[in-house]
């Protein structure tokens, strides 16, 4: 009889402990399953803060290769010599895209402070549909904003290289190499933080893909 009653209580032993294993295989595997498919969101969330790093940095040069565009040279015209000075803040062109390059740098500013704490914390960069929705937006409106700067910034440097059809103006970047050069550079910069925030409208819309 006691021998019997210590048999079924080793086989409840055994049995709890049977279950417990189990419990334990269970969350793990559960834990390893959602860590997994967290996974994807945790590379787009890192792609996100150096998509908003590179932003940042490709927008300030194009500002400060800008702004430093300056110089004063002679040309000849007609047997004639003339003095230039090229100041980019004579042209209209060329402020409005240090201007939209400015509120790239600080909206890019903004935008890696909050996604750089929130991923230091391993919380979503972008934890709503709303976020996702502003930031999509914001994306659009200031990437359309650089490439129009852009544009109109390269018209005016096409048109110092070539002149003015049907008017005898020479080729001015002959004689202000420098300022054009400025120009160039600092347009090919604003057209690739266009291409960057184009980027970052990619994973906006993926996180909200997510969602549904």
């Amino acid at each position: 009889m006691a021998k019997a009653a210590e048999q079924k209580q080793n086989s409840t032993v055994v049995i709890e402990e049977t279950k417990l294993d189990i419990r334990d295989v269970v969350n793990t595997t559960t834990t390893y399953g959602e860590d997994n498919g967290h996974g994807g969101g945790r590379r787009n969330d890192v792609a996100m803060v150096v998509l908003r790093a590179m932003c940042m940095a490709v927008s300030a040069v194009a500002v400060s290769l800008m702004v430093t565009a300056r110089e004063t040279s002679m040309t000849t015209l007609y047997g004639f010599e003339f003095q230039l000075h090229a100041v980019w803040s004579l042209s209209d062109s060329l402020i409005y895209l240090v201007v939209v390059s400015s509120a790239t740098v600080l909206y890019s500013l903004i935008q890696l402070i909050i996604s750089g704490t929130r991923l230091m914390r391993k919380s979503p960069v972008i934890p709503t549909r709303t976020q996702a929705w502003f930031c999509f937006v914001a994306d659009q409106i200031i990437g359309y904003a650089m490439v129009s700067g852009g544009s109109a910034a390269l018209g005016v440097t096409n048109m110092n290289r070539t002149g003015i059809r049907h008017m005898p103006l020479p080729n001015f970047c002959k004689s202000l190499g420098f300022f054009c050069d400025h120009l160039a550079v600092s347009v090919v910069f604003a057209l690739f933080a266009f291409l960057l925030l184009a980027a970052s409208s990619l994973l906006d819309v993926l996180r909200l893909s997510r969602d549904r």
